[in-house]
Parts: C-alpha cells; structure tokens; sequence
C-alpha cells in the first residue's frame, strides 16, 4: 500500500483508471545502477488497457526503461489541511490528496503504437478544450512529423497493477469534513473540495 492506514485505500480499478486518464501526468521512476531516477511523462491509456507515455530521446531514463520495472505516479487534488478548519480542539495540520501508483514492466513501442499514444492522448486533451476545434496530428507537414517522432521514444506498461490512495479525511467526523471543505472552497481549492465531498 501507498499509504499504512487502509482507511485511505483507493481501490475501484475503473476510478482510478478514470483518474489517471482525467490527469494524464505522471512521474516515471526506475532504478538505475542501483539509484532512483525519474522523468516525468504525459500518459494515455491503450486499447488493451496498458499504460502508454512518451519520453524525450534524449531522456536519461529512455536508454534503461525496455525491460526495466517502473513506477508511474499519478497525483492530483491535494491541499494543506489547517487544523483550524475542523472547529474542533486538539488536531494537527495534515494533506489531504488522491494518486495512483502505476507498476509494472516497461515496453518500448514501435511507431505505430507511439503514434497511437500520441493520438489518444492530444484526443483526450482537446476534448476537455471544446467547443475549440480539435486539434490532430494532421495538421503537422509529414517533414514536421517525421522530424518530431525521431526525437521521442514511446512505451508501454501492459497489465499495469494499479495502487490508489483517497486521502481526503475519512477519519474525520462529518462536522469536521464540512469546516475543510467550506474552507477549501473559499480558497478556490474546488477540486479538492469535490474529491472529500463525494469521499474518494
């Protein structure tokens, strides 16, 4: 688990999935000669269920990541916690979050399934862009195009084990959940907000 206490555990596959999808960033970790290394990534999910991201050739991790066990993590919606906001005594600061943690074996992709990657992924983005047009690889000159997929390399981690963590007060009493999320909202922090509202 990602976090000791099970009373954050977040579980439900396709929530999480939702939620990786929704964010579409996460940071890729590997080991490298015995040390932590980590790139950071734009993520899309396949067809077949994989997890599917593209680094930069040039990238420390692109050399080392085909055949390598990684972790891919996924964060959104988190705040400081103020202990003034449960209107109770004798509480401490905390912060509330949700993420997915993201292992398995990494796969380097042939074009093809990068340029999938690629697809999926601008198609998810512009979708949340609307009613602007969306935009397409299409639009690229086939020189331009060309010239950019030389310079990135794709992956995949098929049948990826997904680990979530709702951190979003569960142990708190309903009054106490109420003063965190009134508070949060008047910072502008809907997000958050949202995610202790509906509870994960």
């Amino acid at each position: 688990m990602t976090h000791p206490s099970r009373a954050f555990a977040w579980a439900h596959d396709a929530e999480l999935r939702a939620f990786v999808a929704t964010r579409a960033f996460a940071q890729i970790s590997i080991a490298i000669d015995g040390r932590p290394v980590a790139a950071h990534a734009p993520l899309a999910i396949g067809a077949d269920g994989s997890i599917r991201f593209h680094l930069a050739r040039a990238n420390r991790l692109t050399a080392h990541l085909d055949g390598a066990p990684a972790l891919a993590t996924v964060v959104g919606d988190d705040a400081y916690i103020s202990p003034d906001w449960y209107g109770t005594e004798d509480q401490v600061p905390t912060w509330n979050y949700r993420l997915v943690e993201i292992e398995g074996i990494a796969r380097r992709l042939g074009e093809a399934d990068l340029i999938d990657q690629l697809d999926r992924l601008s198609a998810a983005q512009e979708a949340l862009l609307a009613p602007k047009p969306a935009w397409t690889m299409a639009k690229l000159s086939p020189a331009r195009n060309g010239a950019l997929l030389k310079g990135i390399v794709g992956f995949a981690i098929d049948a990826p084990l997904l680990r979530g963590v709702a951190k979003l007060g569960q142990n708190k009493s309903a009054s106490e959940r109420a003063g965190v999320e009134a508070a949060l909202t008047a910072l502008g922090r809907h997000d958050v907000a949202r995610a202790m509202a509906a509870g994960a």
